[in-house]
């Protein structure tokens, strides 16, 4: 091997054909052949056609390779298992991104330490001019042509709306395959830094690898604007305006953002973002680090996110995604905007119980939750009552739950003013709200074959401005009272006293119904299949409606229970 410079005959490919390391050969500059149409077309993540799966063998050789007494070693060892241009390219990629830990002492004090790609190899660390320039030499032994690229960065340290002046603050490199540049950045590739740029973590990110350019010009902005490989080309002030899409907003599978600006001025108090997505998602946010003063849900492909924040200045918001296939793993950030708020809309108060997303949405039909009569994730009644019904597509035990800031009520009393009711496939949750204000309609699920916990689902806010609102609970309902029974009158679990009280109710299989307080009063079944009668409530404090399921048995089973008021 030697000293000097080292050429492989063998490694020219197809596309570098002649092109061998030496000091005066220099890459051809981009031309229209190489240069993409922006903005993105939706398309692919990459510039070029790739399988990735085609690279297992050779991403798992190369990340082991441990190869360091010099680059020209390490080349060939990595060729060994490298055939075309592509894979030589992916080889010297793989290693470098799992070999080359981000310097960050260096980035505190860059003139603490070398970043000539020898010294690079031998400690192991650099930053991103480092990373640029080993990639670079790699690629020319290996008779690939590349180029080390500067300019500006939204990475480490960049503030969302920042404009960029003076010199470069990052390095990546454009690699020569298939007859046209393509970009990609190993210092990205590799990992990345915690907020103070103190640490390190190795995390290998398979987008930064010959990225679409219409996608590594958000965050990649070369000193010579023909590296943009683009067609047309952005100006600086373009690239600070556009909002800023982490990797994770394509490697999930977002589109497009709307605002596409990176700073957002509230309306009346309220701001709104929209996310497209390649195929459903879940979403989260936070604004100022908490999840609330907001209203999140979910679209078929994407999400709708209204805010309002409750002070005004900056606010700083971020919005985490991940696919729905893969509900165990985590939330990544894909978005970051800044809300610039000049007044309160204090009319708006979400309640604290209010879980995002909120309203039915694909998630809940793949639940079992279909056909909703209320799409929206707001109710709206002025008289404090409403109806919510759904086709449900699974053999499911549903619970439902009612809460409010406002309210001294506790959780088992707040439920009896939820009256469910099951009509074969259909479910429908009857709500009477005890006063104005607004609620959260949380809504649980479990299989009926499971005795587990119920797993919560979804919830609506429910809003009431009506101050004269005061509905009563619904009668109080024992574990004899079957799925498929349906209470039709008296619906209020409050009676007046010293009245004749009409009561009608559809029971199935049961031989015999009262009603019972001082005396027994039974009711009679109409021939619409209805459990009927009147009874009066003189002298009452309670009353129960009692089944007497088969016509042999001596003991009735209570199955409701209603107070009577005061006199």
């Amino acid at each position: 091997m030697g000293k000097g410079i080292w050429k492989l005959p063998s490694l020219t490919g197809q596309d570098n054909k002649g092109f061998q390391e030496n000091k005066n050969s220099r890459p051809r500059l981009p031309t229209g052949k190489d240069l993409h149409a922006y903005p993105w077309d939706k398309s692919s993540l990459k510039s070029i056609s790739l399988d990735l799966q085609t690279f297992e063998k050779l991403d798992a050789y190369a990340s082991k390779v441990s190869v360091k007494s010099s680059i020209e070693e390490l080349v060939r060892t990595l060729l060994l298992q490298a055939r075309t241009d592509l894979e030589k390219v992916r080889a010297v990629w793989m290693w470098i991104c799992h070999h080359i830990e981000y310097d960050v002492v260096e980035y505190h004090n860059k003139s603490q330490r070398s970043s000539t790609p020898m010294d690079v190899l031998q400690t192991g660390k650099s930053i991103c001019e480092g990373y640029a320039g080993l990639f670079e030499q790699m690629c020319r032994i290996a008779g690939i042509q590349c180029m080390k690229l500067s300019g500006y960065s939204k990475g480490y340290g960049y503030k969302t709306g920042q404009t960029f002046q003076g010199d470069s603050d990052h390095a990546w490199n454009a690699v020569y395959l298939d007859g046209r540049w393509h970009l990609l950045d190993s210092t990205w590739g590799s990992g990345s830094v915690d907020d103070s740029c103190r640490n390190f973590t190795f995390r290998y990110n398979e987008f930064y690898f010959l990225t679409h350019p219409a996608l590594f010009i958000n965050n990649h902005f070369p000193e010579n604007s023909n590296w943009q490989l683009l067609k047309p080309t952005l100006t600086l002030k373009e690239f600070e305006n556009n909002v800023w899409h982490k990797s994770n907003f394509y490697t999930v599978g977002m589109l497009c953002a709307h605002p596409d600006t990176p700073i957002i001025q509230t309306v009346n108090g309220k701001a709104t973002i929209s996310v497209e997505s390649r195929s459903p998602a879940l979403f989260m946010y936070k604004m100022k680090g908490t999840k609330e003063h907001g209203l999140m849900t979910l679209k078929k492909n994407g999400m709708k996110l209204e805010v309002y924040p409750q002070m005004t200045g900056n606010h700083k918001l971020e919005v985490f995604a991940k696919p729905h296939k893969g509900s165990e793993d985590l939330y990544n950030c894909v978005l970051e905007y800044t809300l610039e708020c000049n007044s309160v809309d204090k009319n708006i108060c979400f309640p604290k119980d209010l879980h995002q997303p909120v309203g039915p949405s694909w998630f809940t039909e793949r639940q079992g939750f279909l056909r909703p009569s209320h799409p929206d994730p707001i109710i709206h009644t002025n008289d404090g009552r409403c109806s919510i019904t759904f086709t449900l597509s699974k053999d499911l035990s549903v619970l439902a739950s009612l809460h409010s800031d406002n309210s001294s009520l506790t959780e088992d009393v707040t439920r009896r003013y939820i009256m469910q009711i099951h009509r074969g496939t259909q479910i429908e949750f009857k709500i009477h709200l005890p006063h104005s204000g607004n609620f959260v309609l949380k809504i649980y699920t479990k299989k009926k074959a499971d005795s587990g916990n119920y797993n919560y689902i979804f919830n609506y806010l429910i809003s009431c401005p009506n101050t004269e609102v005061k509905w009563p609970v619904f009668p109080q309902y024992y574990s004899k009272w079957a799925e498929d029974y349906e209470l039709l009158e008296p619906l209020s679990g409050l009676l007046p006293a010293n009245r004749n009280v009409h009561f009608k109710l559809k029971l199935h299989g049961i031989a015999k119904v009262f009603v019972q307080c001082e005396n027994t009063c039974p009711l009679t079944l109409s021939k619409d299949g209805f459990w009927e009668g009147t009874f009066n409530t003189s002298g009452c404090t309670e009353v129960f409606v009692m089944v007497l399921e088969n016509a042999n048995h001596k003991f009735y089973s209570h199955i409701l229970k209603y107070e009577v008021e005061t006199q």
